[in-house]
C-alpha cells in the first residue's frame, strides 16, 4: 500500500497566515513498510526544533487506480491545500513553495482535504 504521512509535532508552528502543528507531509513509494525510515529520516530535523521533543505520524491513504500515482496526487493535494490554508507549505518539505496545481483537485475534494489537514492537526501529540 502507498501512502502519503504526515508528521505532527508538539509545537505549534508559525506561519504566514495562521499557526500549525503540521511540520511535514510525505509520501513513500515502498508502502507501510519502508515509512520508518522515511520518518526516520526526518526525525532529527524536527526535533532539533526548540520545544519540540516528540512528534506523531499520521498516515492518509486512498484507493488506488490504474495507471495513476494516486499516492503522489494525494501528497501534492495535500501540500497546495496546505499552501492555500497557511500560506506556505509545511516547515520542512523542500518541495511546495512554487508548486502549480495540475488536475490534483479532480481526483480529490479541495474541501475534503482541507477536511483532513485540519483533523490531522487537531490531533497533534
Amino acid at each position: 500500500m502507498k501512502l502519503v504521512y504526515v508528521i505532527v509535532q508538539n509545537k505549534l508552528i508559525h506561519y504566514p497566515w495562521g499557526n500549525s502543528y503540521i511540520a511535514y507531509i510525505g509520501t513513500t513509494e515502498k508502502g507501510i513498510d519502508r515509512i520508518s525510515q522515511s520518518v526516520a529520516a526526518k526525525a532529527p530535523q524536527v526535533l532539533r526544533a526548540h520545544g519540540v521533543d516528540r512528534f506523531d505520524v499520521r498516515l492518509v491513504t486512498c484507493k488506488g487506480r490504474q495507471r495513476v500515482r494516486t499516492w503522489r496526487k494525494l501528497e501534492r493535494a495535500m501540500l497546495l491545500a496546505f499552501r492555500e490554508m497557511y500560506g506556505e507549505p509545511p516547515k520542512y518539505n523542500v518541495h511546495g513553495k512554487a508548486m502549480r496545481e495540475i488536475a490534483e483537485f479532480d481526483l480529490f475534494a479541495r474541501e475534503r482535504i482541507k477536511e483532513i489537514l485540519r483533523q490531522v492537526d487537531s490531533a497533534a501529540p
